[in-house]
């Protein structure tokens, strides 16, 4: 059901911050980017916002709060006896000390400076007063505090980060190790899977992606260049070198290719709310797993089925090397992953459900039908953009589908509740509600 546009949220800039600067590894010679690699959002309290912030290196850990504006008020003497800037005059001359008040006020009057028209009256000034910091309740103002740096414990490019359900610890993953950390605790980590082989050139696939459970602060699910997802249970031992469950696809006798390992890699994992689903992004299709059940997925989608012919221009010029990440709706109805030309891709995955489409993420956005043998198209309810900034820029390839991979969708979120989805595209934000 369409809601009247009414009932659209509204979206306000609140504010921004620099999270990372450029830094250079000196030891290793190696220059860090400050890009963001990973945003997680942490438990809010007292009415502020907490954040997990990444780049290849270095975590910070952040607390944006809203504080009221203090405002010094003026001192309360009449302006038009002041002197000049405002300031009392003395004599210079005085060879006798001069008795002073309490209140700072001289008995004597100042007669030996020159120019002066000022006099202080017997008694002082009863009305003047120090500076005074106010509150003024009326205004306030965002401040974003870095609270804390979790540095120097990944050899290699940070990929992921997870909070954990307990609301204490997350999780830091790069290409060979992931590290448990406690949020109050920045300068010691412990290491709980190291696929790092003893000779690298024995290195047969890497960490891709890293996820907790939202539900049990024990058990978490990470992902490998290989398609596998793993999930291990802290509760096991100290390192988590066995799995508890592996998620796998067999590859059908006679489909493999020189781009075989390279498609099957996944770039993203994500858990559904209620934390019994799994669903996995490699570079053709989204998978839908069950974690109670690791004989195969429960749903496949396919996102890039199309482009397979295109596989060896794709690898000429590395776009089958792209990370698209995926997400899931609040209420696990559905799913969504980004593909090129700005698209991204909708899908029910309640059981029986057919839905699938294509939206483009652009100032006037329009349904693409992009074929899908495994799964007739059909149109979801009306999605609205609701904010809208950026420019659009369609491909078209031969066959009429939609694809240029110069533009590209990589980063999208589902908003945990509403039926709304934010999309990132080049430097531009773009929300859709249904």
């Amino acid at each position: 059901m369409d809601y009247p546009i009414t009932r659209h949220p509204e979206f306000r800039y609140k504010t921004e911050f620099q999270s990372h600067e450029p830094e250079f590894d000196y030891l290793k010679s190696l220059e860090i980017e400050e890009k963001i690699n990973k945003i997680r959002w942490c438990q809010t309290a007292n009415g502020a916002l907490f954040l997990l912030s990444t780049n290849d290196k270095t975590i910070k850990f952040w607390k944006v709060q809203e504080k009221k504006v203090k405002k010094i008020s003026e001192m309360n003497v009449d302006p038009s006896k002041a002197v000049g800037n405002g300031s009392v005059a003395s004599s210079s001359n005085s060879s006798a000390p001069k008795p002073y008040l309490a209140n700072g006020g001289c008995t004597d009057r100042l007669h030996n400076s020159p120019g002066n028209d000022f006099s202080i009256p017997a008694g002082g000034f009863p009305s003047l007063r120090l500076p005074v910091v106010v509150v003024t309740s009326a205004e306030t103002s965002l401040v974003a505090r870095c609270r804390r740096v979790y540095a120097h414990a990944h050899d290699y490019h940070i990929n992921s980060i997870s909070n954990n359900s307990d609301g204490e610890t997350f999780i830091s993953a790069d290409d060979l190790r992931i590290n448990l950390w406690n949020l109050e605790i920045s300068n010691q980590s412990f290491n709980i899977v190291d696929v790092k082989p003893g000779n690298m050139e024995d290195l047969t696939e890497v960490i891709t992606s890293a996820e907790f459970h939202p539900n049990q602060c024990n058990m978490l699910a990470y992902s490998s260049s290989k398609g596998s997802i793993r999930l291990i249970d802290l509760r096991q031992s100290a390192l988590c070198d066995s799995h508890a469950k592996l998620f796998e696809e067999q590859e059908a006798p006679g489909s493999r290719s020189f781009f075989t390992e390279i498609i099957a890699s996944i770039s993203d994992i994500k858990f559904a709310k209620d934390g019994r689903y799994l669903l996995s992004r490699d570079y053709m299709t989204l998978k839908l797993w069950d974690i109670n059940m690791d004989s195969g997925p429960v749903s496949t989608f396919q996102v890039h089925e199309y482009l397979r012919p295109k596989l060896c221009d794709l690898y000429e010029n590395d776009s089958i090397f792209d990370k698209f990440e995926c997400c899931l709706s609040g209420d696990g109805s559905r799913v969504a992953t980004g593909s090129y030309s700005n698209l991204f891709r909708v899908f029910g995955c309640s059981p029986g459900s057919t839905e699938a489409t294509t939206l483009e993420a652009s100032k006037n956005p329009m349904r693409r039908q992009v074929q899908t043998p495994s799964r007739p198209s059909r149109s979801l309810t009306t999605l609205t953009r609701v904010v809208r900034r950026g420019a659009e820029s369609p491909g078209v390839d031969a066959n009429g589908n939609s694809f240029d991979s110069a533009t590209k969708l990589l980063h999208l979120a589902w908003h945990p509740t509403e039926n709304s989805i934010a999309c990132a595209a080049a430097n531009s934000l773009y929300m859709y509600y249904a």
